[in-house]
């Protein structure tokens, strides 16, 4: 070769370098700016369709639309009567009328059935983000009246919490990920470089992905909670190094064969630029087929997630390959590429002789353990999660609802909203009097006063009806199931319920209704995907059932764990959606990585042959793949949510048992034991004698010298 040749082919990766670091200078700043554009507002994600969101809508014409209540409590020590501070507390509040921060009259202090508490609603403006912790601040101040306790419940209490809690999302979140990510792969390659080159490809992939998403979120075309936000950064960090480690590995069995860095390098990338692309897409279709949701969160979740998977896959593409052209051999310093025949026996090699051996045993018992796993998913509760669960830890708001409840009843302060032609609003009232579990129901009022003229606009009137039972509570639920019967049967009356029960409980709904929808979507994308990777048909319904049973044995395990160790009375209704949609897509791609080793190693050496020396090969990488994606979305565990502890649970552990169990043990001997005709009815199922037949029946078990990389570490 030529001196302007040998310069010449230098030249793609230092530009592919420099390009890269120009973009991570840019970009890198956005992955701790997505909190400027997020909002933790739960109103902003009501489900499109609800009727609680067009009672919203109408709420809008009453000024009182999107208003966030902060309620404020005064107790006395020990319990200790009130009702002689009633007065000063209604003037102490009285003070912040007209307020910057306040969006309407601020109530009168009402005495608690008890005479121990009283409470007032202050309505402040909505979108105060930042700003919210100094009003809540200025509320207290305000409302300090001489031998009591001021505390503050309500939704804009919530919304302060959620907000503290998602403060550390921005550093604490990607710290702990980055360092765990660190810390495994260190252990697994032995090396100085390789670890570092990996995480700088996923924190260039993660700017990129955050500085879209910030535009896309400034635009409003989608909107990202702390949810979001979390999960982007953790499936960004997980999956661009799942595929850098699937590079790496192949780029060091190439290197153990050839000299040349750069044909080493092309022979990795094109083994494996197929299995990556057909990952990636299978994760982010699935993601995609996510604004088939009516909930705004979940919608927002689909295109911010397949941003993060294809920012993941260009690095792995372009930055990580050039730098390992550039580093050659150096970057697995002090460890060195061996060839095959050099490596000792190893575990892979014996899980390999285990399932030739005895296949339908080993996938006998797989099988049972899994199923016996699945037997206790259906008594995992997706109800949603009480208040007092909301937080892992004591949050000020849950205290001050608790001692709320304690003195009112349950909905006091958050009241059912029922918006109804004003012509009707008597029938309406008695009907929503009468409703079971209804403690009050009242009249808005033009001056804000009990028993004067009802607030009219556009020929529709509001009521408001205070709830016994607390506003988050399943009876809550069932009451605004009832209340919406009762009002809906008022004639000419057009009524409609909202409020924050009722979005709740259409929340609950549409996300039952979002799983029958997306579930079989989701595993039809899947299906299709594999079927065209692997061309057959039979392999891909046997990969696509057994990550569904993966993902049943999850929740079965999650939900003795939620209940007996963290606690929970149940999860949020989007937790089982989120987490089949990450564990299937997820599970799927360390199949598609396994058996499309499989597939080569097939083509070459027969279908039996193929199968073992495809799990030897693919065993350490895929292990070490799964292990690095587990820890990752385990690290969503740092943040105080019980949210973020389900998610963060749910698919840390379905990815180790889908990568120790399903994809080690239980695939590998059911391809084994079903043999040729698993690939039906592609080319490696067709009988002995045609083109691609099973070679593998004359073939011999795995040897411990069978070549690939077995353990990325050596």
């Amino acid at each position: 070769m030529s001196t302007t040749a040998r310069r010449a082919r230098w030249l793609l990766p230092f530009v592919l370098l420099a390009l890269w670091l120009g973009i991570g200078a840019t970009f890198g700043p956005y992955a701790g700016r997505l909190g400027e554009v997020a909002t933790n507002d739960q109103a902003a994600f009501l489900p499109r369709s609800a009727e609680s969101t067009e009672v919203a809508a109408q709420q809008k014409a009453f000024r009182q639309g999107g208003t966030l209540p902060a309620i404020v409590v005064w107790t006395a020590g020990g319990d200790a009567p009130v009702r002689g501070r009633r007065t000063a507390a209604t003037a102490a509040l009285a003070a912040l009328d007209g307020s910057a921060d306040v969006a309407g009259r601020v109530s009168p202090a009402l005495l608690s059935a008890d005479g121990r508490a009283l409470e007032a609603v202050v309505p402040l403006r909505p979108g105060l983000g930042d700003r919210l912790p100094g009003a809540l601040d200025r509320i207290r101040a305000a409302a300090h009246v001489p031998g009591t306790t001021v505390v503050l419940a309500g939704p804009a209490a919530t919304q302060a919490d959620l907000g503290d809690a998602f403060a550390g999302i921005d550093g604490l979140l990607l710290g702990v990920a980055l360092a765990t990510v660190l810390v495994i792969l260190l252990l697994v390659y032995r090396s100085v470089l390789l670890p570092l080159v990996v995480i700088l490809g996923a924190v260039f992939a993660l700017g990129v992905a955050c500085a879209i998403v910030y535009v896309l979120a400034q635009h409003g075309v989608v909107r990202v909670d702390g949810q979001v936000q979390g999960i982007l950064s953790i499936l960004v960090i997980g999956a661009a190094t799942d595929y850098a480690l699937l590079i790496t590995a192949r780029y060091r069995e190439e290197l153990a064969r050839r000299a040349d860095r750069f044909a080493a390098a092309r022979a990795a990338l094109k083994q494996s630029w197929g299995p990556i692309v057909a990952s990636a897409a299978t994760v982010a279709l699935g993601l995609l087929a996510l604004l088939l949701s009516d909930l705004t969160n979940n919608r927002a979740l689909g295109p911010v997630g397949a941003v993060g998977i294809g920012c993941a896959v260009l690095t792995a593409l372009t930055f990580l390959p050039a730098v390992l052209v550039l580093l050659g051999r150096a970057a697995y310093w002090p460890a060195r590429p061996r060839p095959a025949e050099d490596r000792r026996d190893g575990i892979w090699q014996r899980v390999a002789r285990l399932v030739d051996r005895s296949p339908r045993r080993v996938w006998a018992v797989a099988l049972a353990g899994l199923l016996a796993c699945a037997a206790f998913a259906p008594t995992l509760a997706s109800r949603g999660v009480p208040l007092e669960e909301i937080f892992v830890n004591d949050a000020p708001s849950v205290a001050a609802q608790q001692t709320l409840g304690r003195h009112f009843p349950g909905g006091s302060g958050n009241p059912a909203v029922v918006v109804a032609d004003a012509g009707r609003l008597d029938q309406v009232l008695a009907a929503a009097r009468r409703t079971e579990g209804v403690a009050a129901a009242t009249g808005v009022t033009a001056s804000g006063r009990p028993g004067a003229a009802p607030l009219v606009v556009g020929g529709r009137a509001q009521i408001d009806v205070t709830l016994r039972s607390a506003a988050d509570s399943d009876t809550a639920r069932r009451t605004v199931a009832r209340l919406r019967t009762s009002v809906h049967a008022v004639p000419g009356a057009h009524a409609l319920v909202g409020g924050y029960t009722a979005q709740q409980y259409d929340t609950l709904r549409t996300a039952e209704r979002d799983r029958t929808v997306i579930v079989p979507v989701v595993l039809a994308i899947i299906f299709v995907i594999l079927t065209v990777l692997l061309r057959s048909l039979l392999m891909p319904a046997l990969l696509v059932a057994t990550v569904a049973l993966n993902f049943v044995a999850t929740l079965g395990v999650s939900a003795l764990v939620f209940r007996n160790v963290f606690g929970f009375s149940g999860t949020d209704p989007s937790v089982p959606l989120y987490g089949f949609v990450f564990l299937v897509a997820l599970g799927v791609d360390y199949n598609i990585f396994l058996m499309s080793r499989v597939r080569e190693e097939s083509l070459r050496h027969g279908v039996r042959e193929g199968v073992l020396r495809g799990l030897v090969t693919t065993g350490g990488v895929i292990t070490a793949a799964g292990v690095v994606l587990a820890a990752t979305f385990a690290a969503l565990g740092v943040i105080p949510l019980a949210f973020m502890v389900q998610i963060a649970f749910i698919v840390a552990f379905g990815v180790l048992l889908d990568t120790l169990v399903v994809r080690s043990l239980l695939v590998p001997a059911l391809v084994r034991d079903i043999g040729a005709r698993a690939w039906w009815p592609g080319r490696l199922s067709r009988p002995r004698g045609t083109p691609g037949h099973d070679l593998g029946e004359r073939g011999t078990a795995v040897s411990a010298s069978a070549p690939g990389g077995a353990d990325p570490a050596r």
